[in-house]
Order: C-alpha cells, then sequence, then structure tokens
C-alpha cells in the first residue's frame, strides 16, 4: 500500500518514517499519542540570547527557582513567547525543559523561548552586569507590579510551588514585586502568576513604545 505524506516546510534532509500505529504508540508516553512524532535536537542557547542583545530591545526574563511542575514549565514558556520575553533562566531543582509534559505544554515555544539551566551565582551575576533589575515575586510586602516600572530591563523571579522564592535567594534580588488579588486565594500558581506579570510587563512597554507615560499601572 503507497503512502503519501505532507513534507512541505521541512528540510530536504529530514529523515520521514511511516510506522505501524502500534510501534508508534510503544514508544510515546501519552495514552492518546497524536498521530506523528519528530526526534529533533534542542537549540543550542546563549546568554546573548537571554539578555536580548540580538534584538537589542530591554531584556524580559523569568528566573525560575525550582520550579517541578513539567506543566508549569510548559505554560510558563508559552507565555513567556506570547508576551514578548526574551528567556528563561531555569535555576537548579528546576524541572527539564525538554521534559515530554513540559514540551507538550509549551506548544512548541519550548524550540523558540531562549532557556538556559543555570545556578543562581552566574545567573545574579550575568543579570546584574547586563544592567538587569532583578525583581522577585511575594505575596507581601512588595509593591504592586502595576507600580513598578516594567519598561526597562527586567528579570522576574518565580518560586517553587509550594514554597515560593527562598529567602537567601530574594534577599539578593533589587526588590520585590505581588499580584493584588481581591479575592479571598492566598497566592496564585506559578504559571498564571507569571503570565499575569510578563502581561503587565508587556503592556506597559506598549504604552511606552506608543509614547504615552506609564504611571501606576495606566496611561497619562
Amino acid at each position: 500500500m503507497q503512502h503519501w505524506v505532507e513534507t512541505s516546510g521541512l528540510s530536504k534532509d529530514t529523515e520521514v518514517l511511516i510506522l505501524p500505529s502500534g510501534i508508534l504508540s510503544s514508544i510515546l508516553s501519552t495514552e492518546t499519542p497524536q498521530p506523528v512524532a519528530a526526534l529533533v535536537k534542542s537549540p543550542d542557547w546563549a546568554w546573548t540570547n537571554v539578555l536580548n542583545r540580538v534584538a537589542k530591545t530591554p531584556a524580559l526574563i523569568l528566573v525560575l527557582a525550582a520550579i517541578q511542575d513539567p506543566g508549569n514549565l510548559g505554560t510558563i514558556s508559552r507565555s513567556a513567547e506570547a508576551f514578548g520575553a526574551s528567556g528563561v533562566i531555569c535555576l537548579p531543582g528546576t524541572v527539564n525543559p525538554w521534559n515530554q509534559k513540559a514540551v507538550r505544554a509549551s506548544a512548541g515555544s519550548v524550540f523558540r523561548m531562549p532557556m538556559l539551566s543555570i545556578g543562581e551565582s552566574e545567573t545574579l551575576e550575568q543579570l546584574h552586569k547586563a544592567g538587569v533589575h532583578v525583581l522577585t515575586t511575594s505575596v507581601q510586602g512588595a509593591q504592586p507590579a502595576a507600580h513598578v516600572d516594567l519598561t526597562g530591563p527586567v528579570a522576574f523571579v518565580i518560586g517553587n510551588e509550594g514554597n515560593g522564592v527562598p529567602a537567601e535567594l530574594a534577599a539578593k534580588t533589587d526588590g520585590a514585586v505581588t499580584i493584588p488579588c481581591p479575592g479571598p486565594v492566598e497566592s496564585l500558581n506559578a504559571a498564571v502568576a507569571a503570565s499575569v506579570l510578563l502581561y503587565e510587563a508587556a503592556r506597559q512597554r506598549s504604552v511606552r513604545s506608543a509614547g504615552l507615560t506609564v504611571s501606576h499601572g495606566g496611561p497619562q
């Protein structure tokens, strides 16, 4: 039986194999996998990409402190791409961004969003050397994100799902931001919090690029 496979958009060097569904399913981890799978080489990112030196626009970075849920990591990378972030830093203890669940949750963003797995000391050194304002996230004792100027180079430290940002790491940052929640919920999911902060930074930058003034979360 002859099979026809659509390969438009693929490099001519890409090898395409047609497999019986049983064989394909046996090598995939999901219960109901898609009928196509790919073996690819992960991108080779560097600090130049994360700091947005190529694009020459203010860096917008997420620093993940021991994020353990691969679904959260995938969602974070997807939101990072959606809101124009320049990169994601995975500190020790953070789940591997190439975890299968993380890759699926990213909806492809993991292949395009610069991501580095780096230690805390090097991360802070590189960010501060580049003039990036590093902000930890906190539920209490912090400024609302909408009241902080996020139009310059900035990095948000997103903490572990259960314990938040470690106190010793938070002490080395340049300030703290929070997301005011009028409801009776103590805190937000890590991926949700990261997405809200990225949106606020993107909103402020859009207002600034339009020639308006950003003040206390709104144009004047």
